[in-house]
Formats: structure tokens, sequence, C-alpha cells
């Protein structure tokens, strides 16, 4: 008896071309929940690509530029050319007018925030959304643009507008072609996911194959097809990437995956032996632990300035990984927790117009000489849908969700030198924080909690004897996406109780301090 086939999870996909707009990655998370396979590619990708992509409907999004200024970004004639249905948004739908006769005009009154939209003609994008009673049609919209249409194309009719702007969407329904000047794709759009679901499963007839369980199967036999009888070796850190990484190919290589965990002594409260347990011992993963805090607190003596202290916990880490490599002979591939936002940092556009671009390094600056071939597993997907795999594949929810924790470790918490005594200290600071923050049920509620240990003594009194001893600071952001940030508000008395605790609990901590700054003008982490 035959097995049945995996799905093609990649049969049925959008692109998405991306014209600079903050929210283009939004566009695409959102498709990918709907259950369809998305890519974003910059709005000046080579053409001839483009074409032989295969996508059931492309849309355009928005960009912070002006349609109507020499050299703005235009959508290539392959778009239009390519017969599929496409959804421009924002500066998409402006660009789509422009390209095809209609008016584009700058100079208005910018829309920026909540809006109500009038459905005002029947289209098969509009049809039957409606978030207020009575007629016509009334829809709760975000907006954030200065330019607008003021002329559609010929084929096109206007299907939507607002008090303020007659043209808010367009549609040519014999080619399928649609334009919205608000944003779909943010929750304050209120029907926004419906509208992009009418668009790519109803009018592209996209089917919804991209789940957590399709995307695990498909992984597997790739894997299984790329690396054949050979071995794999995977750095495992203990945080989300590198463990979801690790269960996904343990599943399909089974004990042909050797990770390599270094304890840098750097690591959360007994995180070393809490990775042991879980992948070692409960999912029977084939681990080497290295036991190298002595050799990182020896480098580090006398290191203060913070991108001194990176490049050395860096350097030594890439060090150890080679060594450990080394003893694994058959070891042909190298596993990395690559993710998609890494991947489209990366490519960015040829005029770079399209991106602020980076270079992206997942394991930089191995040697030369391993000459491994690279298994990236997650490399398509978001951070959102690694945590779902990760779930999926049984890892517990509080270890797929945990806050962000940085490279370097307590290494950056640690303002100044790092000695063994000071990162104790935080490690169990840290872990009393984190502990409190779960009890009261705060944990889920700040998008990044930790310690940071200052090194400057108070005067403080500990019992009926004066003490001179050290300072904890306590940090908490909430944030949606790390670049900017506010402080948490955590009540008062939740933080008296974390102070006492810190201070009753640890020997030679005498004063806890909160930190109220916001991103901007400070950064998350301290160093």
């Amino acid at each position: 008896m035959t097995q049945p086939s995996t799905p093609d999870i990649h049969g049925d996909k959008i692109l998405i071309l991306d014209f600079g707009a903050q929210y283009t990655q939004l566009i695409a998370r959102r498709i990918r929940e709907i259950g369809v396979y998305c890519e974003i590619w910059a709005w000046d990708h080579d053409p001839a690509e483009i074409a032989a992509f295969g996508a059931k409907g492309i849309i355009l999004s928005g960009g912070p530029e002006s349609t109507t200024e020499a050299g703005s970004p235009r959508a290539p004639q392959q778009v239009f050319d390519a017969g599929v249905p496409l959804l421009g948004i924002c500066y998409g739908m402006q660009t789509m007018a422009m390209q095809h006769g209609g008016m584009v005009e700058g100079g208005h009154h910018r829309e920026f925030g909540y809006a109500e939209v009038e459905v005002t003609a029947a289209s098969a994008l509009l049809d039957g959304l409606k978030d207020k009673p009575g007629t016509p049609a009334r829809l709760d919209v975000w907006m954030s643009h200065g330019d607008r249409v003021t002329a559609v194309p010929e084929g096109f009719s206007v299907i939507a507008r607002t008090a303020g702007v007659p043209i808010i969407a367009m549609a040519d329904e014999a080619r399928r072609w649609y334009g919205v000047q608000f944003h779909p794709e943010v929750t304050h759009t209120t029907s926004g996911e419906l509208m992009l679901r009418r668009f790519v499963v109803d009018v592209c007839g996209c089917r919804t194959l991209w789940t957590a369980a399709n995307i695990i199967e498909d992984q597997i036999a790739r894997v299984r097809a790329l690396v054949g009888d050979d071995e794999v070796i995977l750095g495992l850190s203990g945080g989300v990437d590198s463990s979801v990484v690790a269960a996904l190919l343990h599943r399909a290589i089974g004990d042909k995956l050797t990770c390599v965990f270094v304890d840098t002594g750097l690591l959360r409260w007994q995180e070393g032996d809490q990775v042991m347990a879980m992948f070692a011992q409960n999912m029977g993963v084939k681990v080497l632990r290295v036991n190298a805090a002595d050799r990182y607190f020896d480098r580090l003596e006398g290191v203060q300035d913070p991108e001194a202290k990176r490049k050395v916990i860096g350097n030594l880490f890439v060090e150890i990984f080679d060594e450990e490599s080394q003893k694994l002979a058959n070891a042909k591939w190298l596993a990395q927790g690559t993710i998609y936002p890494d991947v489209i940092e990366s490519a960015g556009s040829k005029t770079g117009k399209a991106h602020v671009i980076k270079s992206h390094h997942n394991v930089g600056g191995l040697p030369e000489h391993m000459k491994l071939g690279l298994v990236e597993p997650l490399r398509e997907l978001f951070k959102d849908e690694v945590r779902r795999l990760g779930l999926a594949l049984g890892l517990p929810r509080d270890m797929v969700f945990r806050h962000p924790f940085p490279g370097p470790g307590l290494g950056v918490r640690i303002l100044g030198e790092v000695k063994r005594e000071y990162a104790e200290l935080l490690a169990q600071a840290d872990h009393i924080f984190i502990d409190e923050l779960r009890n009261a049920g705060l944990y889920d509620r700040t998008s990044q909690a930790f310690a940071v240990f200052l090194p400057v003594k108070s005067v403080g009194v500990v019992g009926d004897a004066r003490a001179y001893e050290w300072v904890i600071a306590l940090r908490a952001v909430e944030t949606i996406d790390f670049m900017t940030a506010h402080w948490a508000h955590l009540p008062y008395d939740f933080l008296g109780t974390v102070s006492n605790r810190i201070i009753n609990e640890l020997r030679g901590v005498s004063r806890v301090v909160y930190d109220i700054s916001g991103k901007p003008p400070a950064t998350i982490e301290w160093e």
C-alpha cells in the first residue's frame, strides 16, 4: 500500500511586491495565517523571475514614497501581464492606477488612523462585508497616506469612498484587479482578514494548505532528501529557533543529528540543566553539553567595553563549536535557525530603495576548514509560525513563548566587567523576577523582562548592620515589533514583592531599582 504523498504546500502561492512599507511583513503574516504560502520580493526584483514564479495572485504593498515624484517605484510590466488577480494596497493602488492611465495627486490633507468607509458598488472583494448595521455597508478601516487616486483607469469602477475622499477602493472585475487605499493587514481594519481571505482564497483560488502539521511533514521530507545518510550538527542555544530546529530535525533524521550545547555560565538560572532535561532526557536527542563557564570567565577578565565583550563571547563560541564538530567525523551539514525576516533583510533590492539593507549571518565567522552544507528548515517561517511549529512538535508552551534572550546572554546584562559572582547573582535575581511575573499573571502581558547587574555599591541596612552592596535593576517593556517599546507599568505592590525577594534571598544585594525608560531614547537591553 502506497503512502499518501505530502500535499504541495508551496503550489498555491501569493507574491507580495514590497515598495518599502513598514507593514509589508504584516501582509505576509496575515496571508500565512489564512493558510496560504506567500513570499515577499522587492518591487524591483528581476521581472523574469516574477513572471516565472507562478503566483496565483500578486499583492502590491504600500510604501513611503509618492507616485507623483519622478523616479518613484513602479510595478514591473510582468505583474500586469501575468494574467492573475492583483491587489494594490495604498501605494500599490496608486501605482496601479497611475501605470494604467488613472490620476494620482499629492498635497492633500494626510489621512492617518481610523476612517469609516462606505461601500458604493458591488465587487468580489468587498461584497457582504459590513462592520456596522444599515445600508449602504460601512467598514472600519485604518488609513496611512498623503497621496490619493483622483481618477480611476479605464475598466475600473469605484467601489468605496469616505466622506472626504471619493475614491478609496477600485475594482476591474474583468481582470480581477483591485485597489484599496486603506490597510487590510492591520488589526484596526475590522474586516481586514476577511478581505484578504476573500482575495487569496475566493478570487485567486488558493487552497489553505499552509498549516503547522503540513509544514512539519514538508520539512521532514526536504531534510531527508537533502542530507540523505549524512550526519548534521546544530548549535543548540536553548532559544526558541534552535529548539524548534532540534525538535524538527530529530523527528526527521533521529540520531543522525548531534546538538552541541555550550554552557557559557552566562545563561538563565539552571538553563543548562533544563535544556539537557528537555532534549536529551525527555526527547532522546543526542546533545553534547560543553561546560565552558571557566573558559568564558577567564577570557572576559578585564574586558569592560560592551562590543568587546560581544566579540569575546561570540568568538569563543565559534572556537568551542569548531572543537566539538571536529570530533564528529561524519558530520557534513550545519543546521541553523535562520528565519524568514533574516532572508528578506539579506535579499533587499537592486536599487536599495525598497529596504534599508543589512547583511545577515546566523552563525557568523565559522572557520573555513569546516566546509559544511547548510540546513535551514525555518528559513521560510516568521517567528509566530516558528512558535506554532514548536507547539505542534510537542515543545512546552513556556519554552516556546518565553521572552527573547540576547546571544551573549548575561554578558551584556552585567555592566562593565563580567565576573562569575556577578553572573550567579544576576541569574538568580532574574529568575526571581520572571518567577513572580508568572505567579502574578503578568509574564505574557510583557514582551521582554529581565534583571541587570549594576557594578556600583549602595549603602543599605541588612539585619541591624550597615551594608555596602550591589544594585539590581529590573527592566520590563511592552512592544509589538521591538523597534519601539514602552516601559511596562507593573503594579507597585508587585515590584515591592520582587524587590523584597531579591534583597532577602540574595546575599550581596541591598537595592533594587526599576527602569522606566522608553525605546527610543533608551534601547531595550542596557548594553
